[in-house]
């Protein structure tokens, strides 16, 4: 029945015309191509996998073409930009942590590195070049994303060929693996593209093939799931608001303990999503090669 009802909500958001610069109950004004600035002359060069927002006045748009860190303020206005060619094979997710610092998931190097706020490589997890399965506690398979928990534990997902989440503590020790197995049963996973953690210490993955959020308790056993489409990105709130993105649906969608609060249609393939926590503007990256963009979704102003 849930799966049935999202769908339909999805429908709706997609065929309406309403809704093509808003959201299903028109809470946000949505600016889809006209937020980033590029210096005169330039252009993206590549696909925009992610974005990400610091909450501090600065947004990052990773970019799978060097310099990969495209560095804008919540204007649109273009700041700097860095990352040399060979930092990376290729830009797949970038976040930051508590302390400013960027983590970033190269899926084709099989690596997530932690750099400094000045690109300073900190900390590699995985092994450039070095496939690792399912049981591996070292290496990874195309990963995808990365989630800094509150307690500083670092969760990989590693599930473009492996279908599993890896944690590890703060200064990269391994703790668990959750999932592990490929498939649509209970606690299986499906390409696990994303993962967040609660105020409950709950584990909270998007299985993007099963159209679901897999979640697990703190010890890694599985509790239930969500039907939502989340082949994209995935932020939490610390009051457990969730947004996730679907490349397919071409839609956010904003929901807390299972039930959908609002779903925002934007342009192209929405692979990345960032959340300004201090103006809730909600930022998404299109992967569509030929067209890449930056999509700024504000809250309405209430009156």
């Amino acid at each position: 029945m849930k799966r049935a009802v999202f769908a339909v909500l999805i429908a709706v958001v997609l065929a309406a015309g309403a809704f093509a610069q808003s959201s299903l109950f028109n809470r946000y004004d949505v600016n889809m191509n006209q937020w980033a600035k590029l210096p005169t002359g330039t252009t993206w060069s590549g696909e925009t996998s992610w974005v990400a927002a610091d909450g501090k006045g600065q947004v990052v748009v990773f970019v799978r073409k060097a310099p990969y860190f495209r560095v804008f303020d919540r204007d649109g206005q273009f700041l700097k930009a860095w990352g040399d060619e060979n930092l990376l094979v290729e830009a797949h997710m970038m976040t930051f942590d508590r302390d400013g610092n960027i983590w970033a998931v190269d899926t084709n190097g099989h690596e997530v590195l932690k750099l400094d706020p000045n690109g300073k490589v900190l900390m590699i997890l995985g092994k450039r070049g070095v496939a690792g399965d399912n049981s591996s506690h070292e290496t990874f398979n195309r990963p995808a994303t990365v989630f800094l928990a509150q307690n500083g534990d670092i969760f990989v997902s590693d599930g473009y060929l492996n279908s599993r989440v890896v944690q590890f503590t703060n200064d990269g020790k391994f703790i668990r693996i959750i999932g592990g197995i490929k498939g649509s049963e209970p606690g299986q996973l499906k390409l696990p593209h994303g993962v967040v953690v609660d105020s409950k210490g709950r584990v909270i993955v998007s299985d993007s093939d099963n159209k679901r959020l897999s979640l697990f308790d703190k010890n890694g056993q599985f509790l239930e799931t969500w039907a939502v489409p989340c082949r994209g990105g995935i932020e939490i709130l610390p009051d457990d608001t969730i947004y996730v993105s679907d490349v397919n649906a071409g839609a956010v969608t904003i929901m807390k303990e299972g039930k959908i609060l609002d779903v925002i249609h934007v342009e192209g393939r929405p692979h990345g999503l960032g959340v300004d926590r201090r103006t809730l503007d909600v930022y998404t990256s299109s992967s569509v090669a030929m067209s890449p963009n930056v999509t700024k979704s504000s809250p309405k102003k209430t009156q």
